[in-house]
């Protein structure tokens, strides 16, 4: 008897998640669009996205979701970067890609332009955890792990190019000031990423801007509190990885990563800091939108 009620539970459950899985199975974004005509043929060429992006971002680092949502040749102008990047990726096509670092931005300037469009998709929303799966059993479900974006011929989520290909082959730290999530706490995004040497500079000066920022960064002496973004608590792990890698030290865990990239005064007073409590900000999924 035992045995067959734990057997009709096993099944039970087995339904359950079956059914979970059917109704949330994953939703393809296809790209109706052929690549730009002026696309090379032996290269992969960001200036069609960062040339429209720069047509609605302002100088904070937000976008005017609005406008673009309205004009259909900025919309198609993005469709056809995105249909580069369907077709063509380090994986598929590596002869294209003759650097890590113009690997790096492919997935970077990939995920970006995925993350606007599926905004411009669902436009208007207030955040992107308003485009939800059927069963949201995880905030951000919907948005960053049931919709599915083709890179190089390959169906992946976004949650899966952060994680499997960016963090998991690249191991930079700084990528996690470059990604934009359409949110108010995420990283400003960006006009441009340059694919050669100059990207190393680039994500130097992000990681710079993002701690010199008092909503990622702030100390409170009075109440011997350090208030963090979020970002570092959930990506801990790859920021002491970092500080390993270098070579620096790690007594103070996180509070050493921020003095490594920070300006000479945050660093400074941060040397003061010993013993403080370490405290992480409610991140703010509010879309990061602007009227220009």
């Amino acid at each position: 008897m035992r045995v067959l009620v734990a057997a009709s539970i096993v099944v039970v459950i087995a339904l359950i998640a079956a059914g979970f899985f059917w109704v949330n199975r994953p939703q393809l974004v296809s790209i109706l669009a052929p690549p730009p005509a002026d696309f090379p043929r032996d290269s992969f060429s960001h200036e069609a996205f960062e040339s429209v992006l720069g047509l609605y971002l302002d100088d904070k680092g937000n976008v005017d979701y609005e406008t673009w949502h309205s004009t259909p040749d900025s919309v198609a102008r993005l469709d056809a970067y995105l249909a580069a990047v369907s077709l063509y990726s380090p994986d598929s096509t590596p002869e294209r890609f003759t650097s890590r670092n113009e690997e790096l931005v492919y997935w970077i300037q990939g995920y970006n332009a995925y993350v606007i469009k599926s905004v411009l998709d669902h436009w208007p929303i207030d955040s992107v955890t308003d485009v939800k799966a059927p069963i949201e059993a995880v905030r951000g479900l919907g948005f960053f792990y049931r919709l599915r974006f083709k890179f190089g011929g390959v169906a992946y989520s976004l949650f899966s190019v952060e994680n499997d290909k960016i963090r998991g082959q690249y191991r930079d730290a700084r990528i996690h000031f470059v990604l934009n999530c359409a949110s108010e706490s995420c990283p400003v995004l960006r006009p441009e990423l340059p694919t050669g040497p100059e990207l190393d500079t680039l994500l130097q000066d992000a990681a710079t801007q993002f701690v010199s920022d008092p909503r990622n960064v702030s100390i409170d002496h009075e109440a011997k509190k350090i208030t963090l973004s979020t970002i570092f608590k959930w990506f801990r792990k790859d920021f002491i990885n970092d500080l390993q890698l270098h070579g620096r030290s790690t007594n103070r865990g996180l509070i050493d990563y921020v003095a490594s990239v920070a300006p000479d005064d945050l660093r400074s007073e941060l040397d003061g800091t010993d013993g403080y409590e370490l405290v992480f900000r409610e991140y703010d999924w509010a879309i990061n939108s602007s009227d220009l």
